[in-house]
């Protein structure tokens, strides 16, 4: 089970993600451990996470840096580009040593109305994970948040370094994704999105927290997960 959130941790919600307007992001996910919502706050290129019980995750997508906040403990630990894209090399990793041939979304011609939008399910498969992506086209300024969400994870943190599409890959808003491994489940929803201007310091280390160092080959530990997607995960 640790090593599902921790999978879905990294393609998930690299999470959930240029900006002209700061975002704030409320999403509910369900899944094994991690049930209740999540809040991502997206101003630029850095990205905030906020869950209940998990560290919080903020990614400078400049530097490529991952920093995870451990708030009840005063300390954080740092995971750098480099970190990542090892990371992400290990989740691409096939048995045979070949690199995956492309793949893309695939209508299901299925419909759903999430949050009053209507939208239409997508599936993406790899050997690794299922996910489907409920895509609302109508979603009001969907492209200019797409790639606000992008702005974040770009470098180290691409979507498709992950396995995952690119938030440049969908027609609409992802309202609602589901990453499915094995018979392990994780369903993420946006619940709400709100444009207000978000302080700067929301991003910063506090300057009384101390740095744990964390072995070079470690991977990024669960958060939430997401994505994922990041994060607000597409």
């Amino acid at each position: 089970m640790r090593n599902f959130a921790a999978f879905y941790s990294v393609i998930a919600l690299v999470p959930l993600v240029c900006a002209r307007a700061d975002l704030t992001i409320v999403q509910k996910i369900e899944g094994p451990g991690q049930n209740g919502e999540i809040t991502v706050k997206i101003k630029g290129d850095k990205e905030r996470m906020d869950a209940p019980s998990q560290p919080t995750r903020i990614i400078d997508g400049k530097t490529g840096e991952m920093t995870d906040l451990l708030n009840e403990k005063k300390s954080f630990i740092r995971i750098s580009a480099q970190q990542m894209k090892a990371a992400a090399e290990t989740i691409n990793k096939f048995d045979d040593g070949k690199q995956p041939s492309p793949r893309k979304l695939t209508s299901t011609g299925k419909k759903e109305t999430i949050n009053g939008y209507e939208t239409e399910e997508f599936v993406y498969e790899t050997p690794q994970f299922k996910a489907s992506f409920w895509v609302a086209t109508k979603y009001p300024d969907a492209a200019d948040i797409l790639k606000q969400m992008q702005a974040p994870v770009s470098g180290a943190w691409k979507p498709s370094n992950m396995g995952m599409p690119d938030y440049t890959d969908f027609a609409g808003l992802p309202l609602k994704t589901v990453i499915s491994v094995g018979d392990s489940q994780v369903a993420t929803t946006i619940m709400s999105i709100k444009k207000d201007s978000i302080s700067a310091a929301e991003f910063d280390i506090p300057k009384d927290f101390q740095e744990l160092k964390k072995p070079l080959d470690a991977a990024p530990p669960p958060v939430e997960s997401p994505a994922g997607f990041p994060a607000a995960t597409p």
